[in-house]
């Protein structure tokens, strides 16, 4: 039998809008609790604080439209807070020159984004001049050097307080895959659809996409149903299975800049008989894999991010997110990388 591992992954979180300090003083208050119910000692309580603080205070000062989304991110063995902070300008020109400590671009002393990066347990980021600014940052009680092969991130419609949109990672001894999934609607009903679809891929059988689809569709029943796709990537066979249905998007794109759309049949899960069918695509080496809800809007290009693929998958999420997400809908990207 093979073994189904759920990877761990960050929780779905809170979203602040960030625009004075009071906003600021809430967000650090919202980040030290967290990190007290999640077991941080002390010392890595005040350094949560400290990175809070720091990030909160650009927002503040030198961003536009600047939002943090706050949530626990759980390891194997422990759980730490992850902070996200999103803004659309103006932007860095050079990203390690502005985390050196004594730069500074106000005449204060210049040791914010540097502070960030030794407190943290692990830092990413992404600027463009007259684009914005994504910093992701984990705080644990120990050091965190791995870098996961896929990430990803959801945000409400504007108003609601809950996401229909979702994602899930699991490992099928040495396979991997993927899940996104967006409820029918927005609100409570379509997270709780939403929720559903992630609890049975959780449990669901080893099997390929199409059975793991086949599988979900039967246990969303209950539900008001929702669109979802299950991906497998498969870098030493140089191939990705994936099997949709519904408006999910799917693209892989290559190291080299192309692009290319992946097929979702219409249908809903948990409703009616929708047709199940799963396609193969190559997966070459240094290939993304990114897939989304129609709540991020499908006209993006990896071009228009020059060494956008080089970070993180988180990174990638966020900043597709914050450029291509419509307030007026759920929105939830997810991004997998090949791995060696």
């Amino acid at each position: 039998m093979v073994p189904v591992t759920v990877e761990p992954i960050a929780d779905r979180g809170i979203w602040f809008r960030v625009e004075n300090g009071s906003t600021g003083s809430a967000v650090r208050r919202a980040a030290e609790r967290l990190g007290d119910q999640l077991g941080l000692p002390a010392a890595r309580l005040a350094d949560l604080a400290i990175v809070t603080a720091e990030l909160t205070s650009n927002l503040i000062k030198h961003a536009d439209d600047g939002v943090l989304l706050l949530r626990p991110v759980r390891r194997e063995l422990d759980a730490g807070v992850e902070l996200i902070a999103i803004d659309t300008g103006p932007g860095m020109v050079d990203l390690a020159e502005s985390a050196r400590d004594g730069h500074s671009t106000t005449g204060t002393l210049g040791i914010g984004l540097g502070a960030i990066v030794r407190q943290a347990s692990w830092f990413d980021a992404y600027s463009r001049p007259g684009r914005g600014t994504v910093i992701a940052v984990r705080v644990f009680a120990a050091p965190d050097v791995a870098v996961s092969w896929a990430d990803g991130l959801t945000r409400p419609l504007t108003g609601e307080t809950v996401s229909g949109d979702g994602y899930a990672l699991r490992l099928l001894g040495d396979r991997r895959q993927v899940l996104v999934t967006d409820g029918l609607g927005h609100g409570p009903l379509a997270a709780a659809a939403s929720a559903a679809a992630l609890t049975a891929f959780r449990e669901a059988p080893a099997g390929s996409p199409a059975e793991v689809v086949g599988h979900l569709h039967r246990a969303m029943s209950h539900t008001r149903g929702a669109a979802l796709a299950v991906a497998e990537p498969d870098p030493a066979a140089g191939a990705l299975r994936y099997c949709g249905l519904g408006n999910i998007t799917g693209v892989v794109a290559t190291g080299d800049g192309r692009q290319r759309g992946l097929v979702s049949l219409p249908g809903i899960a948990g409703h009616q008989r929708p047709v199940i069918r799963q396609y193969d695509y190559p997966f070459e080496a240094g290939s993304l894999l990114i897939m989304h809800t129609d709540g991020v809007v499908d006209r993006w290009q990896l071009a228009d991010y020059p060494g956008l693929t080089g970070r993180t998958p988180l990174v990638v999420a966020a900043t597709l997110l914050r450029d291509a997400g419509i307030r007026r809908d759920d929105a939830g990207v997810l991004v997998a990388r090949s791995w060696s």
